[in-house]
């Protein structure tokens, strides 16, 4: 439903839709963004995948919940009041752990305009953690326009989600010389 909802033309550019645990790190401009990219992966793929997500939006209403928790079974993180024990980052560990693969969105919130918004610090740390996995660039187009901000009822449009060739943290690599690389990365998608 989503997939023609969305009218998503998916293009593997840079690697395969293989059964490999991954980290897919993607452009966020709409609330569709995470299910539109889930509902692109291959069947296989989507059941091993979980999306991170706001937990404060996620679980404002029992229906995002359920949504959330059973559908996705999406790892909610914190986005304000941060401690020790509910650290984004553990939590992502933690899934990637259980051998699952993630959707992140590094720019942290929505962005509304053409640029891609500067990259949170969590890739990072999870590229120098978890060297294993792969790091997939994915670039979502037009999805912005499809459910804008504010809006309840998507607009039918066509849009495109491109994934490209993963990346890694390479040795003595500094976190923002990466986080820019790995912009950059996704950025290149559109252009092709």
């Amino acid at each position: 439903m989503v997939r023609l909802l969305a009218g998503a033309n998916v293009r593997w550019l840079g690697c395969e839709p293989v059964e490999r645990q991954r980290v897919y790190f993607a452009n966020h401009t709409s609330n569709l963004d995470a299910l539109v990219l889930w509902a692109a992966l291959p069947d296989p793929l989507r059941l091993s995948t979980r999306p991170v997500a706001a937990r404060d939006y996620w679980i404002a209403t029992p229906w995002k919940k359920c949504i959330a928790e059973k559908v996705f079974k999406a790892v909610l993180i914190e986005r304000q009041k941060i401690t020790r024990q509910n650290n984004p980052l553990d939590l992502m560990l933690a899934a990637l752990r259980q051998n699952a693969s993630l959707i992140l969105f590094p720019e942290g919130g929505r962005n509304q305009g053409p640029e891609i918004g500067p990259f949170k610090g969590g890739l990072y740390h999870i590229g120098c953690e978890r060297p294993d996995v792969e790091l997939v660039p994915v670039h979502i187009d037009n999805m912005n326009r499809i459910l804008p901000k504010g809006e309840v009822l998507p607009v039918p449009l066509l849009s495109c989600i491109s994934f490209g060739r993963p990346v890694q943290v390479e040795t003595n690599e500094s976190k923002p010389d990466f986080l820019l690389r790995a912009r950059l990365a996704v950025a290149e998608l559109q252009e092709i």
